[in-house]
């Protein structure tokens, strides 16, 4: 561990409140009792007002006035970070490694009381997603990269109507993560418009000389989910959809990703959406027929008779 990190970890120590011996120190950072003194006199060098006692119950302390650093933070604030680096870990973070670190240093600098309680607050906190393959994370960092620093990128991409990659080049304007995959929101220089790409269907990237800049108030987030889920106010020809069954089954169907956007109206047993006539026939029978017999359609009775004739092609393509 570099010079500048162990005496970041004296200071943990020190700020615990705990009176702590140069043995102490050296044992739990494994470096030479020498080379604490050594740092100590640095730290007190720099401003830190370390209190030096001597003699059997001696050692190293902070004055009460030590102004505390903001990276010093308490437990529930340490509990919340460990937290959500479990999150970010299963999502492939692709800063997973700084992530690390950063995690162990958190458990580093706290006094043996507060790592053990940490250690109970993680053991009971699981997230489980859908495990990924490792070499997205390459691809990730450097979409990072383009997007903090705002350069172009070269890529090799390849959808899913493509048997062969193309050539495209893109302003990474933002980077969304959204049911278990990663998506970059970018300007494509081919189509002269802002698009989304998936970033497991990037085969190669590499940066170029080309800078950009990306607009303040620009949220990849919102363009993302606008292209995804358009917003239909005020747009005529909509068709209501009734659906009534079990109030779980309702529940479920109002929280769905797509059919929730356009929920209209509901009651205990009753939900009404309001959809566009492409997507009503497109989408939604692939949607509602997951839910079986605990859901039914009341109305339009174009979309019963399209539920019918999924189901149908479903039946005769398994009786082959």
């Amino acid at each position: 561990m570099p010079k500048n990190d162990h005496m970041l970890a004296i200071l943990w120590m020190l700020n615990s409140g705990v009176k702590i011996t140069a043995k102490q120190i050296s044992e739990k950072l494994e470096i030479n009792i020498r080379t604490v003194y050594r740092y100590m006199d640095a730290l007190n060098a720099s401003g830190v007002p370390i209190i030096s006692d001597s003699g059997h119950h001696g050692g190293y302390s902070l004055l009460n006035t030590f102004i505390k650093s903001p990276l010093l933070f308490d437990m529930e604030e340490k509990k919340a970070l460990l937290h959500a680096a479990a999150f970010a870990e299963e999502a492939g973070y692709p800063l997973s490694e700084a992530l690390g670190n950063a995690t162990l240093k958190l458990k580093m600098y706290s006094n043996q009381e507060q790592e053990s309680m940490l250690g109970h607050h993680v053991a009971g906190f699981e997230v489980i997603n859908l495990k990924r393959d490792p070499s997205i994370q390459p691809i990730l960092a450097e979409l990072e990269q383009a997007v903090a620093n705002e350069y172009a990128i070269d890529m090799d991409y390849r959808t899913s109507r493509d048997e062969q990659p193309k050539k495209r080049v893109i302003d990474p304007y933002g980077i969304v993560y959204w049911k278990n995959k990663w998506y970059t929101v970018a300007f494509c220089h081919l189509r002269n418009e802002i698009r989304s790409f998936r970033a497991d269907r990037i085969l190669q990237i590499k940066r170029t000389p080309i800078l950009f800049k990306r607009s303040e108030a620009f949220s990849a987030r919102e363009l993302f989910m606008k292209n995804l889920l358009p917003d239909l106010a005020g747009k005529d020809g909509l068709i209501a959809v009734t659906i009534t069954g079990r109030s779980e089954a309702l529940d479920d169907l109002c929280l769905h990703w797509f059919m929730g956007h356009y929920l209209k109206e509901r009651t205990s047993n009753q939900a009404v959406f309001q959809l566009e006539e492409e997507s009503l026939h497109a989408y939604v029978p692939h949607f509602l027929l997951s839910y079986g017999k605990s859901i039914q359609v009341i109305e339009p009775q174009s979309l019963k008779v399209k539920l019918a004739a999924v189901a149908s092609e479903l039946l005769e393509y398994y009786q082959l």
